[in-house]
Order: structure tokens, then sequence, then C-alpha cells
């Protein structure tokens, strides 16, 4: 047999007919990650974020600012300009334009002309990221930015960094919903041969996806071992929680512990890692990425450890899933995609980025608006 029966590859084409893929539309009525605070000051950063231009930086008094990145005159790259105070002078013609994004300044005539102006595109500045709005401006609401309680606790401890994917979002979503991956993808790294075959369940509750698994017992890896004292261990406990927050935000978290020792006396270590997903393109994406510990808060040298560590990891996912994107881009008619049990939890976050993406399509708030 060299390929499945036809009616297997017809029922599998009518399920990926609610799934999100490459092809679906980006969702704009949802808070984004446009950078990480640090990133953003007197200099203008250009960065594409949902398929949009924008150039981003701070006021003198040090708010962030997010501009369309298209001087309105000749579309020349603001970006590409000059920051003077907290305006921007279009580095082809001149036209100078404010933090709101108004024309206030043409230098070969006397008077401005009024009502001219780029798009200004709402930021909140939370812990170590900077979220932008660029969906419908009556939609906008603060309280669905996704809350980390962890980056605002004296108990935990965090690093940050950033990877360019040239891969779509849905397919990180996906991979990051399904984490028997680990024992392949991340053999070298994060994995171990355990982790595929271990026992799960699952919470399907719309909009808010989670998987849990238990690797009880299991030899932990050396970014988890080595950080916690629990290297060689054939009694080690790994509870992972891998949570889809929103299509900006998947969030893994974990306790590790010594299965050996009885309940309430033994110590626990608790990670979280927030994956923040910004679609750039349909075929590429910022990744941000927030690792944390509750344990050893204040040991510099596990901070450096388990940052190296996992952010090889991190790049396996992206070396691995742009090898998957250039297969997807090159699908054709014959192209099929078959499905099993463990493939719920990506399935129903697919589905829900699909009818989201459905749901939100509209006028394309921000360009020239």
């Amino acid at each position: 047999m060299t390929r499945p029966v036809r009616n297997i590859i017809a029922s599998s084409r009518r399920a990926a007919t609610a799934m999100a893929d490459n092809s679906t539309p980006f969702i704009y009525n949802e808070w984004y990650v446009a950078a990480f605070g640090e990133e953003l000051g007197r200099a203008l950063l250009a960065r594409r974020i949902l398929g949009r231009r924008v150039v981003l930086y701070r006021t003198e008094a040090g708010h962030p600012v997010a501009l369309e990145d298209r001087c309105p005159h000749r579309s020349f790259p603001l970006s590409e300009s000059s920051l003077e105070g907290d305006t921007i002078v279009c580095g082809y013609h001149g036209f100078r334009y404010n933090a709101e994004g108004d024309l206030v300044e043409v230098p070969s005539q006397n008077a401005c002309p009024k009502g001219i102006g780029v798009h200004a595109y709402p930021l909140v500045e939370r812990g170590p990221l900077v979220w932008i709005w660029m969906g419908d401006p009556d939609r906008l609401d603060e309280s669905r930015i996704p809350h980390q309680e962890w980056f605002d606790s004296g108990d935990w401890e965090y690093s940050t960094g950033y990877l360019y994917h040239r891969g779509n979002y849905v397919s990180m979503h996906e991979n990051l919903m399904d984490l028997t991956h680990l024992s392949y993808l991340h053999a070298d790294t994060i994995g171990t041969p355990d982790y595929a075959g271990a026992p799960y369940d699952m919470d399907l509750t719309e909009g808010n996806y989670k998987l849990h698994r238990r690797v009880v017992p299991t030899r932990l890896s050396p970014v988890w071992g080595k950080s916690t004292g629990l290297d060689g261990l054939d009694s080690a406990a790994r509870l992972i929680t891998s949570e889809f927050v929103s299509p900006a935000l998947h969030r893994v978290s974990g306790t590790f512990y010594d299965s050996a020792l009885p309940d309430g006396e033994r110590p626990e270590y608790r990670i979280c890692t927030a994956h923040i997903l910004t679609p750039e393109t349909a075929h590429t994406m910022h990744y941000f990425l927030v690792h944390g510990r509750d344990f050893a808060t204040e040991d510099e040298h596990i901070t450096k450890f388990m940052h190296e560590q996992l952010f090889a990891a991190f790049e396996e996912d992206v070396v691995g899933l742009g090898k998957l994107e250039g297969v997807l881009q090159e699908r054709d008619d014959s192209t099929f995609e078959i499905s099993v049990a463990s493939d719920a939890p990506a399935i129903a976050t697919r589905t829900y980025l699909k009818k989201r993406a459905e749901q939100d399509a509209g006028p394309a708030f921000g360009v020239n608006a």
C-alpha cells in the first residue's frame, strides 16, 4: 500500500476545510506584541505586523508610538526618515508627522493641509512587552490583553528573547498544542523518548484549549535536571500544561519533582514560558519568548544556562517548521493531511482560528483610515 484509500483522503480534505492554515486571513481584532519594551527608544524601528508596515519609537517622555510606515505623499518609508523631538520628518520631501500621526508641516508651502496623516496604532506596555491593536477602533478593549501574573511576581525570575520565524503562526500554534514532537524534533535538547507516549488529558473549552501531560517517572533532560538538582534521577516527575490563550499567545507551564519522595515533603520546581506569536506575513512570524521559573531566582548562572538550552530547542522549532512551511507552499490538489487522536487540541485550535478569521472579516482598519 503506497497511499491511504480514497475515502480516507477525501475525509481528511473535508476536515481540513474547517481548520486554519497559511492561507487563512489574519485576525485583526486581537492584541499582538509589537516589540519588547527594551527594543523601543529614540531610534526608528521598522516592523511588519499582520502584513502592515509599522514604525515604532518612543517620545522624549518615553511613551511608545506606532505609526503606519508610509508617507502618504509618495510612499517613502517613515522608518528610513529622521526623528526630531516627537515628530518624524520624511526623508524624501520633509513632510513632518507628530506622534498622533497628524501631518503638521509641509516645507514647500506655508499652509499645512488639514485632515492628512498616517494611522497611529494604540500601544499598551505591560511588563517586558508592548502590545499593539490593529483592529476595529470601536472594539479596542485593554482588558483583553492576556495577563501574565508571573511577569510581576517577585517570586519569579525570567529571561526574554526573539527569533525570526520563516513559517506561519498557525503551524506554530499547532506545534505548541502537540508536544509529542519533543521526543523527536527536540531529542537532543528538551525531549525524552518517553514523552510522546505519556498519558494526557485535555480541556477543549472554546477559545482556551489546554493539554495536560504527566511523564512520571522519567529522567529529565539536562535543562530541567541540572537546573532543579534532579539530574540523573530515574524517579523524576515532569508535569506539563500546554495552553492556547489567544491568537497571539501560547503558554507552556511545568512542574518538576522527585516522585520517590512523599507528597507534601518533596520540593517542587515550576517553570512557565510565554510563546508570543505575531504574524509578519502569511509565511513569516515574529517569535517573542519569555521564560520564567520560581526557583533559584538569584542564580544568574542558572538563568543563563536555561536560556541557552531552551533557545537551542526553540531554534529547532523555527528550523523544523520553516522546512514544513516550504512544503506547504508547494501543496497542490494531491496534498492531504492525516490526523490522529493526539491532534485533538491542535485541531480545536486551528478550527477556532479559522472561525475567528471568518467572524472578523471586514474593513481593513488602519490602512489609510
